[in-house]
């Protein structure tokens, strides 16, 4: 059984035209900024549905370490000194799925990656249904439903998601496609 992680999946919505100048001081700054605090950062994606979409995930080995690397990163030199540069890019941060799974981080030489949200109603038939189409390289996530104690970033609530990488058979649940393009391929 694959490793399970805290897992954050972010969306950001950003100004018309910024995505290229984020995406070039996340690489150069924030990757390691927040590799050295003990943050493993996953994929990083221009949505190929949207250019003012930027998506992304980061990990964690459980909820008290997301708390403690997320207060080392925000109070640290890096984000103190790129922060201002980096929300200058940004209209909105917060659509943030809290998951657990064994994150994701494409193949090198991946060009597109397909990632479905999908909103199941049934818990034991969401299994039977992954049983039947996903397989381990497909990444499956689920809601993490622990309490967000780094309020100061928040995360959506309310709602019980499954979330793979990959092509699959169609869900029979409301779903939402993200057709993503690797920043480094």
């Amino acid at each position: 059984m694959e490793d399970m992680k805290i897992v954050e999946l972010r969306q950001y919505t950003l100004r018309p035209g910024a995505r290229e100048t984020l995406v070039e001081l996340f690489e150069r700054e924030f990757v390691v900024g927040q590799q050295d605090v003990g943050i493993t950062v996953g994929g990083r994606f221009r949505d190929l549905d949207d250019p003012d979409r930027f998506v992304w995930l980061r990990a964690f080995s459980d909820m008290a370490h997301r708390r403690r690397a997320l207060e080392a990163f925000y109070t640290g030199p890096v984000w103190q000194e790129h922060r201002d540069a980096a929300n200058a890019t940004m209209i909105d941060s917060d659509d943030v799925l809290l998951l657990r799974g064994p994150g994701f981080t494409p193949a090198p030489g991946t060009r597109e990656v397909l990632a479905t949200v999908c909103h199941p109603t049934d818990a034991a038939d969401f299994a039977g249904y992954a049983a039947r189409h996903l397989g381990p390289g497909h990444a499956l996530h689920r809601t993490e439903h622990a309490e967000n104690d780094f309020p100061r970033l928040p995360v959506r609530t309310g709602e019980d998601v499954r979330v793979w990488f990959g092509p699959a058979e169609p869900a029979p649940w409301p779903t939402r496609h993200l057709r993503l393009e690797p920043v480094n391929p």
